[in-house]
C-alpha cells in the first residue's frame, strides 16, 4: 500500500496515457473499417491509393 501511494502520481499519468492511447486506436479501426483514410490528403497522386481504400 504503501508503494502505491508514493507513485500515485506515476501511476495516474499512466492510465490516462493508456486511456488515450485506446481511444486513438479505437478511432483508427472504425476509420479504417468505414473507408476514410488518415493520410489527409488526395489520392490522385498518391501511389498507394489502390492499397489504402477498398473499390466499391
Amino acid at each position: 500500500m504503501r508503494w502505491i501511494s508514493e507513485n500515485l502520481g506515476s501511476i495516474l499519468v499512466f492510465l490516462v496515457l493508456v486511456c488515450i492511447v485506446v481511444l486513438i486506436v479505437r478511432q483508427l479501426i472504425s476509420d479504417r473499417k468505414h473507408g476514410r483514410s488518415s493520410c489527409g490528403s488526395g489520392c490522385a497522386s498518391c501511389p498507394m491509393s489502390g492499397s489504402c481504400h477498398r473499390h466499391k
